[in-house]
């Protein structure tokens, strides 16, 4: 929602000043979805704000639900007409993630990504960012379609900052919208239930650090190797893997948090246990290992090009890296039916 429109209609109007904040608590806690159904405020002031502004920025073109009932993608319509998209997890029973975009497509063309496939076209607000998370909290409270979704009971505990883009390349928009969803007069979120995703950006990553430290960050790495790295993730030819290496021993200089580490299976490319004495290296080469965890993706088919690893080689990788002292998790994927699932978003 834009507040300083809001302000500004209220100011205009005369409005005292804890009309904002009735409108506030409306809005960002009891997930109203129209103007005209806040009950604290004047049927007139209600009639004015839905003529003049919208809750949200963008419409919803369509929202997909998968056939399990674990996961929604929603298409988002922007004011330019440029479209995201946006998805609803639930990993278990009464538990809600939503995974928001922070720039229409992404600029890092990564080789298996249906994202970069659709080239860049700008940065998101941090109106657009945020108003996902509110987007999603509408449709499960106040919107008929979601009654299939709503059986599973629960609310939104989680954000991560996993859809299309790369939020570092987005730095200041990304960093107000955590102010505001962390802001317990919004929407009230806890730090260590955001996570933001990075393919390593590593100047952007410490000013992420330094102003966010209870943010849980999480590196794009599939590869522990800079020649199959770079051939498939391009930033890597900016930033190697000894760059991203050194900013993690900077980061746990001066932090003691868990850093998360994406690594996809790839068949035939980065799942053999040679890969995973690669990987183990790299991660015994940045220290504090026991403050690094490993989330094993299988591949989420966006082309013909890469296929995902068998479900016995990436249970033989994550074995090999427990008996090697790697905390490591097989990440489930949810949402593969309604191409929702990592690396599946293409605004489309």
């Amino acid at each position: 929602m834009n507040l300083a429109k809001l302000e500004k209609i209220l100011k205009d109007n005369n409005q005292p000043k804890f009309r904002l904040e009735q409108i506030k608590k409306a809005v960002y806690r009891d997930d109203v979805s129209s103007f005209l159904d806040i009950s604290t405020i004047s049927k007139e002031l209600r009639e004015k704000l839905d003529r003049e502004m919208k809750i949200l920025s963008f419409e919803a073109e369509k929202v997909l639900i998968s056939e399990d009932k674990k996961s929604a993608k929603a298409l988002l319509k922007l004011s330019d007409g440029e479209k995201i998209e946006t998805v609803l997890l639930s990993p278990r029973l009464g538990i809600w993630t939503v995974c928001i975009s922070s720039q229409v497509g992404c600029p890092l063309n990564c080789a298996f990504c249906a994202t970069g496939k659709s080239g860049f076209k700008r940065n998101l607000t941090t109106e657009e960012i945020t108003d996902q998370v509110l987007f999603w909290r509408q449709y499960l409270n106040n919107l008929t379609p979601a009654l299939s979704l709503s059986r599973r009971g629960g609310v939104i505990n989680n954000i991560v900052y996993m859809g299309m883009g790369e939020p570092m390349l987005n730095l200041a928009e990304v960093k107000q919208s955590l102010r505001d969803l962390t802001n317990p007069k919004l929407f009230g979120f806890g730090s260590r239930s955001i996570s933001v995703s990075t393919a390593g950006i590593p100047e952007k990553i410490k000013e992420f650090w330094e102003e966010f430290p209870q943010i849980n960050l999480a590196i794009s790495l599939h590869f522990a190797d800079d020649e199959m790295r770079s051939r498939y993730m391009p930033i890597n030819k900016k930033y190697n893997l000894n760059d991203l290496r050194n900013t993690l021993k900077d980061y746990f200089q001066k932090n003691k948090r868990k850093i998360f580490l994406e690594y996809i299976m790839f068949q035939g490319l980065n799942d053999s246990i040679k890969d995973a004495e690669k990987l183990i290296a790299y991660l015994k080469s940045i220290g504090n290992v026991y403050l690094l965890h490993i989330n094993l993706i299988a591949y989420n088919e966006t082309s013909n090009i890469f296929k995902s690893s068998s479900k016995n080689t990436i249970t033989k990788f994550r074995n090999y890296l427990l008996q090697n002292k790697i905390n490591v998790t097989i990440r489930k994927s949810l949402g593969q039916d309604i191409t929702g699932a990592c690396g599946q978003l293409a605004g489309k």
